[in-house]
Order: structure tokens, then C-alpha cells, then sequence
């Protein structure tokens, strides 16, 4: 009962703030949640929600995830017009298309990032990789590519943490198979041209045993974080192995520029800026939750959506399910015959009916996917227009993708 505490107690001032973030929260959930339920009327569709963990993404509507209601629900903030253009400001450059269409929409403190870089002061990026099979897929592939565009335009240092330590506690396989597929995985990563006296690549499962700062920061992180607070956040239970309870800390520690003394010297507060796909935020939300505890900077992000499965966006493209994803090591031949078999299509049932009422890109997988990798806004537009006029057929869209992706795709000519 706040009641019974003293207001200015620093304890009851947090706890006050809390309650007005969280009724302020339920607000707005209420209101689009409201504006969702009315517009499933509409569509005839039902009142489920959207599943986001790290483990598992099921979209409820077959547009996939309704990422407006997930910003709400995670507490970030959007990435506006206002904010791309302060972006292109501080560095001079046109905002990568990712960031112009959409794809990296929500963010953490980015503004904060922008206000460090116009100081003339540095910071960090960090991203990951779960190796869980032989080759990535398209999916893995956009927020390295991203992470690259801002190491070019910003000449930042790199950090990048393969979790072959997770994949050994989810997964049914052997620690060294995880490893291999770990360092199976570093060629597709090393092929997009990272800076290599700038980039920092690494195993937890080698390198816990070789760095003690970096330890050291995992075990400041677990002690700040209590077994009710990782099963809110992670949803574990009391069959979980104590691995994956303390696995969250190993994720987090990254974050901190003191966990890599060899680069960063004595310097313990460069900030650092993660590129991730949404479902990892669980993991950072707890991470900014104890970096001021031990006085380190909240690491700051820029969220993606999810890359479609080519069977439709109500789920992610899976490495475990082959026919979902197009892997980096697919042949041309592969590639086009996945993409004429499965990529779902939003066009209709006849050519006779399509050219009347036109095809609808926003379920049309092989136009979502050209949104990943067409860089020329025109041409997109100018198809999207066409496809959605009835002009263009499906076979258009998934020729243009096949010409377009199965150039670039395959390992030897990333």
C-alpha cells in the first residue's frame, strides 16, 4: 500500500513513477487495442494477440506483426520522420533504406546516440548472432547489414557475440556442433565487409574463459537481477536448467564497454548502440534495467521487424524449416525454386480477377521481400503502384526477386 510510505522516499518516488508509467501503458494498449478490435471486425478476422519472445513470433493477422501495438507493449518509442532526418543531419549521408521504409521502426534512446556524435564523442555498436544452423538465412542477414551502414557512416568500433552457450542450453545439440555452426556462421558474417581493424567477433563458449572483465560484468549483471524478475521478463519456470536462468546476463554483458578492456582501455562508459530485431528486447530492457546500478550507460537500440517466412508474415523465416528461408548458401537454382513454390502471394485467384481488383502488396511476400533489398525507392514504388493496380502479376514480383536476390544471396557472392 503506497499509503502507508512517506512521499520523497526515494523508494515510494520510484514505486509512484512506476504506477503512473504502467496506468499510462494500459492506456494506451486500451486504446489501440480497441482501434485493433474494431478493425478485426472489419476484416472479419478474431481478437488474438500477437506472440514475441526471443524464442517464438506468431503474428495473429496475416499482415504479420502489428509492430504500432508492439511499441506500445515494449514501452519504445518510433522511429519518426523527425528523427531520420536529424539522423541524416549528424552524418551527412541519406538514411539507409531499412530506416527510410520502415523495417528498423522502433528504437531506444537513439536520440541520446545522435546527441554524443554531435559532441564529437564515440561510441560502440553491438549486435549477435545464435548460431542454430549450418548457414544463415535472408533473415539473420538485415541487421548485420544495417549494423555495417552505421560502422561505415559513423567509424565506430564493433562488437559481435556469436551465443553458441545458448544454442547448446535450447537446443538438442552437442557443445561442439555449436561451436561449429558458430564459426560456420562468422563466414557469412566476415563476407559482408565489415571494418576488420575495427570489428570484434567472438564465442562465448571460448571466450568467457579468456577475458575475466567480461565475466566479471556477467556476474555484477546476475547479482542485480533476482529469479522473479528473469521469470517475468523470460517466462522460464522451475524445470528451466539454471543455464538458460543465467544465460540473460551473458547477453547483456556486451553492452558495457568495460567487458572489453583490450579495446576500449580504462574507458567505461561508451555508450553503445545494439541493432536487433524486436524479439531480443527483452533481453536489453533487463540490461538497462541494471546498467545505472552499476553505474554503467544504458545501452541505446534500433529495433527491426521480422523477415517473413516465404509462406506469409504471420511468422518469422525459421533456420530450423528449410522451405521457410532462403539460406545464404542456396544455389540460384534453389533460390528460384523455392521462391516459385512457396513465397506466398497476395494476388487473386484468376488473371481475370486480378487485373480488376489488383494484388495486395501488404501480404504479397516476394514484394515484401524486394522492400529488404530493391535500394531503388522508384522502381519499388513504381511496382507496388503497378502490382497493386492489377497491371503486374504475382509472376512479375517473384521474377524480380529471383533476378534480384539469387545474384546476392548465395555465399560466394555476398
Amino acid at each position: 500500500n503506497l499509503n502507508s510510505f512517506k512521499a520523497g522516499d526515494q523508494d515510494t518516488d520510484a514505486l509512484l513513477k512506476l504506477r503512473d508509467e504502467n496506468k499510462l501503458l494500459r492506456e494506451k494498449l486500451d486504446a489501440l487495442g480497441k482501434d485493433n478490435a474494431n478493425q478485426s471486425k472489419i476484416n472479419g478476422g478474431g481478437e488474438d494477440e500477437d506472440e514475441v519472445n526471443p524464442w517464438d513470433v506468431k503474428a495473429s493477422s496475416d499482415k504479420g506483426v502489428d509492430y504500432a501495438k508492439l511499441i506500445v507493449k515494449f514501452g519504445s518509442s518510433h522511429v519518426d520522420a523527425a528523427l531520420i532526418s536529424r539522423l541524416e543531419a549528424v552524418t551527412k549521408r541519406p538514411a539507409h533504406p531499412l530506416l527510410r521504409r520502415g523495417m528498423f521502426f522502433s528504437h531506444r534512446d537513439l536520440n541520446l546516440i545522435l546527441d554524443q556524435v554531435e559532441k564529437g564523442n564515440k561510441f560502440f555498436l553491438y549486435t549477435g548472432r545464435g548460431p542454430s544452423s549450418e548457414a544463415m538465412h535472408l533473415g539473420h542477414l538485415v541487421p548485420f547489414m544495417f549494423t555495417k551502414w552505421l560502422q561505415d557512416v559513423f567509424d565506430v568500433p564493433l562488437v559481435i557475440q556469436l551465443t553458441d552457450d545458448e544454442k547448446f542450453l535450447w537446443k538438442d545439440l552437442k557443445m561442439e556442433e555449436c561451436q561449429r555452426l558458430g564459426w560456420e556462421n562468422v563466414k557469412d558474417i566476415i563476407a559482408l565487409g565489415f571494418d576488420v581493424k575495427k570489428t570484434f567477433i567472438f564465442s562465448d563458449l571460448t571466450f568467457m574463459g579468456q577475458c575475466p572483465s567480461f565475466y566479471q560484468n556477467v556476474i555484477r549483471i546476475q547479482k542485480c537481477v533476482t529469479y522473479n524478475q528473469v521469470k517475468g521478463i523470460f517466462g522460464f519456470d522451475d524445470s528451466s536448467p539454471i543455464g538458460k536462468i543465467g544465460f540473460p546476463a551473458v547477453q547483456a554483458a556486451p553492452s558495457f564497454s568495460s567487458s572489453f578492456p583490450f579495446i576500449f582501455g580504462d574507458k567505461k562508459k561508451v555508450p553503445c548502440l545494439i541493432p536487433c530485431a524486436i524479439d531480443q528486447d527483452p533481453y536489453f530492457r533487463m540490461t538497462r534495467d541494471v546498467a545505472p546500478r552499476l553505474g554503467y550507460m544504458k545501452p541505446a537500440l534500433l529495433h527491426s521487424s521480422f523477415f517473413p517466412a516465404l509462406q506469409g508474415a504471420q511468422t518469422k523465416m525459421s533456420a530450423s524449416d528449410v522451405n521457410t528461408s532462403i539460406f545464404l548458401t542456396d544455389t540460384p537454382k534453389q533460390i528460384k525454386t523455392k521462391i516459385n513454390k512457396y513465397a506466398f502471394s497476395g494476388g487473386q485467384a484468376t488473371v481475370e480477377e486480378h487485373k480488376e481488383k489488383g494484388g495486395n502488396c501488404d501480404i504479397d511476400i516476394s514484394f515484401q521481400y524486394l522492400r529488404f533489398f530493391l535500394e531503388d525507392d522508384e522502381k519499388l514504388e513504381k511496382i507496388r503502384r503497378d502490382y497493386s493496380s492489377g497491371e503486374l502479376l504475382s509472376g512479375f514480383l517473384k521474377k524480380e526477386l529471383i533476378d534480384k536476390i539469387g545474384r546476392a544471396s548465395c555465399r560466394e557472392r555476398v
